[in-house]
């Protein structure tokens, strides 16, 4: 990893973005942690489009985007999502990473380099039941991140997404428990992952060692993606 290299990590006061800013770290990578919750070095709402354009001018150039804010939004048969809650979700999850890569994008094309990377999950691939808003959004990012790829494709500025399964994160903590208990079943390893395992994928995608790669979505589920 160049040690010159500035990153940018959302959601960073927990869980994976806590983790992919201590990991990018250990690579030398200069960090800059976000998050609308405090122990972050910027305190943005993703959702706010001119709170974060005013956060890319205070940050100045970076080379790496890390998009880790998410919610998981309401639990429930959809017919009983309130309406608030499922725009809420692709909100946080959805518009926050638009707004971040609209933010910063241009700069990297400008300097010729760059990565980011999407936290997006396996839901997203699969459709966790009594989790739809959640499963939208995340299949939102997805897409998102196959477009943005293709659009930047010559430019250097690599866009990959990672697709977790179930990580030990307080995101996590705050999910219903019956939810919960039927995405863990799913996983063949038998346990949940950890954000440091997340962290390590980051870590290759938001690097130099990944040269011919963007667009994709990495699986990281204990053996959970099918496809």
């Amino acid at each position: 990893m160049n040690p010159s290299r500035t990153a940018l990590v959302t959601g960073a006061a927990s869980g994976i973005g806590r983790a992919a800013a201590t990991r990018l770290r250990q690579d030398g990578v200069t960090v800059v942690t976000l998050d609308i919750a405090g122990g972050a070095d910027l305190t943005v709402d993703i959702t706010d489009a001119g709170g974060v354009r005013a956060a890319a001018a205070e940050v100045g150039p970076i080379d790496i985007l890390v998009n880790s804010a998410g919610i998981v939004g309401p639990s429930g048969p959809l017919w009983e999502i309130p309406l608030e809650s499922w725009e809420q979700t692709f909100a946080v999850n959805v518009r926050g990473t638009f707004n971040t890569c609209q933010a910063f994008v241009p700069g990297m094309r400008a300097r010729g380099w760059g990565r980011i990377v999407n936290i997006a999950s396996i839901a997203g691939k699969d459709g966790n039941p009594n989790m739809s808003a959640y499963s939208a959004s995340k299949a939102a990012v997805i897409a998102l991140t196959k477009s943005l790829g293709k659009e930047l494709a010559t430019s250097s500025v690599l866009v990959n997404a990672i697709a977790p399964a179930v990580i030990e994160t307080p995101m996590n903590a705050a999910t219903a428990p019956a939810a919960l208990s039927h995405i863990t079943s799913l996983i063949p390893m038998h346990r949940i992952g950890q954000p440091s395992e997340v962290a390590e994928l980051v870590a290759w995608l938001a690097s130099d060692r990944v040269s011919f790669s963007t667009g994709a979505v990495y699986d990281i589920s204990g053996g959970r993606a099918t496809y």
